[in-house]
């Protein structure tokens, strides 16, 4: 079976080209291509990501992806037997592209198209790398849009245990960073200076770490950043590290006390901010520590992403309500 995958929920366009084969051990997905057209340069500018320019850049990137997706797979049209395509949660203005294209296509080729759950699929691209997930499995997804906490009793049946109430971590990243004067995305360069820094004489908060609840809440944290960078000058590397390090701290506090909860066999770390190494690592460490799986998608399948999409439809066969949703809520 091979499964084209279209994800445009942000700022990044994403066309993949799955082959997929079921084995007695689980299924195997081989990536024949994985094309990706960034709106980095466009959007840094502006410190964020800007709605109608994202759409317009996925207007404009749409296609050479497609073809470039095809070209690097060596496959034809007729030899896709499934379309997925992101249909939320997201921006409206860019879900709408690849939905709208993503049914062209379904139309012209005369193929079955199915909508994806971007946080699910986020979730599911560690299927690429490992053929099985031990349930039940605690999943936490963090972003720029999203930080949610999931309980996972198979590929499918998902209830969100707890989410952030306002920035999510990606955003405290990037607002943090711009803060201290630094590029965009924030997250990176976060990490690239707090790897200059031993150790950091800053304190700052770690919101709702010790609330019973499992929610989220980053805004104090950038907050308690402005407040120290407009009463003195701070050391940027420090500032860095203490920031990356109190964001750390609450997302593994929460995940580990929902793993020990929920029994969890598994643990998931997925989405964008998946990528920082001190979070992976440190993760990895307690995970160990509580004799759980930890499971983690590849740094450069941690961003949004068209494989992601593609295992994800063939984990989805209803072909109904193809519709985007800016609103989405995983188990929806």
């Amino acid at each position: 079976m091979i499964i084209l995958g279209i994800e445009t929920s942000c700022d990044d366009t994403g066309i993949a080209i799955v082959e997929v084969a079921p084995t007695k051990v689980g299924v195997v997905f081989d990536i024949l291509s994985n094309t990706i057209s960034s709106q980095i340069k466009v959007h840094q500018k502006y410190g964020g990501i800007v709605p109608n320019l994202a759409a317009r850049e996925h207007l404009r990137n749409i296609e050479p992806c497609l073809k470039q997706a095809f070209k690097q797979a060596k496959v034809k049209p007729e030899q896709i037997d499934l379309i997925a395509a992101t249909i939320g949660p997201g921006l409206i203005p860019s879900l709408l592209i690849g939905v709208h294209f993503a049914k062209t296509l379904a139309y012209k080729w005369q193929k079955p198209i199915v909508g994806i759950n971007h946080i699910e699929a986020h979730i599911l691209a560690i299927l690429l790398k490992n053929k099985k997930i031990k349930f039940p499995a605690i999943a936490l997804v963090v972003s720029g849009g999203h930080t949610q906490l999931i309980l996972m009793s198979d590929i499918g049946k998902y209830k969100i245990l707890g989410e952030t109430r306002d920035d999510a971590a990606g955003e405290c990243f990037d607002k943090v960073a711009k803060l201290l004067g630094l590029g965009y995305p924030g997250g990176p360069e976060i990490s690239k200076q707090a790897e200059e820094c031993k150790k950091s004489n800053i304190d700052l908060p770690r919101p709702m770490i010790n609330h019973k609840n499992y929610d989220f809440s980053f805004s104090g944290l950038k907050t308690a950043v402005l407040y120290k960078t407009k009463k003195q000058k701070v050391n940027i590397p420090e500032m860095a590290k203490e920031t990356q390090q109190a964001i750390i701290d609450v997302l593994i506090s929460k995940t580990i006390k929902a793993a020990k909860e929920y029994k969890a066999k598994t643990i998931i770390l997925s989405g964008g901010v998946a990528a920082n190494e001190e979070l992976r690592n440190q993760l990895n460490v307690k995970c160990k520590l509580l004799n759980v799986n930890f499971l983690v998608p590849t740094k450069n399948l941690c961003t949004d992403n068209g494989t992601m999409i593609a295992v994800a439809g063939y984990f989805n066969k209803s072909t109904k309500n193809v519709k985007a949703n800016a609103n989405l809520r995983i188990g929806q």
